[in-house]
């Protein structure tokens, strides 16, 4: 806390000492090697934009009706969307007035781990299409082994052989049957199942 205030302190006197000017400081820093530029900035914030305009139309295709909490079901696509909204113009103001504050260099790899992507979207792509077929609780449980598996892959790690996978596997379906259960059994909302037990 008193080394924030500090600083705050420090850039506070710094502005003053420097003449008239207001507003945010410029970034005289960009471009720094690695570091996006003002347009790309631009682009994310105008990205960020879109998104939240696009949820708040589709928010109008959702009843409003309230229910007992008062509120209706699109009130929270509607809070969504006008966050990413006012953050989109934010970041649009920010690269406009002299791009991001206080960026560092990226770290990392200098471009995508693609196996690994694959693998984890392979995953999710498993679960939604499987999810109806073979149940809740094993379609989750695969896609944590494939996520898992591409997770492993990305630090180099290999993928772990058969027995590490079938060891993924069964973790995957340990975590996600308790939530099966407590959906279908204690909150009785229907989630797809292998059986009309409930249980699996």
């Amino acid at each position: 806390m008193l080394a924030a205030l500090s600083r705050l302190h420090i850039a506070t006197a710094g502005r003053l000492g420097s003449g008239p000017a207001l507003g945010p400081k410029p970034n005289t820093e960009m471009p720094m090697s690695g570091l996006p530029n003002q347009s790309s900035q631009t682009l994310v914030g105008a990205g960020v934009g879109i998104v939240g305009a696009v949820m708040a139309w589709g928010a109008t295709f959702i009843s409003s009706d309230a229910g007992y909490a008062g509120v209706g079901p699109n009130a929270l696509p509607w809070l969504v969307s006008a966050v990413l909204i006012i953050c989109g113009g934010w970041l649009v103001w920010e690269a406009r007035s002299g791009g991001y504050r206080e960026m560092e260099e990226p770290s990392g790899a200098a471009s995508g781990d693609w196996p690994a992507v694959v693998w984890v979207v392979g995953g999710i792509v498993a679960n939604a299409s499987l999810i109806t077929t073979i149940g809740f609780i094993l379609s989750c449980g695969l896609c944590f082994a494939l996520a898992v598996r591409g997770l492993r892959v990305a630090e180099g790690q290999g993928g772990g052989g058969l027995k590490r996978s079938v060891i993924d596997l069964l973790t995957g379906v340990a975590i996600a049957a308790p939530v099966f259960w407590m959906f279908t059994k204690l909150l009785a909302i229907n989630l797809p199942g292998l059986t009309a037990s409930g249980w699996l």
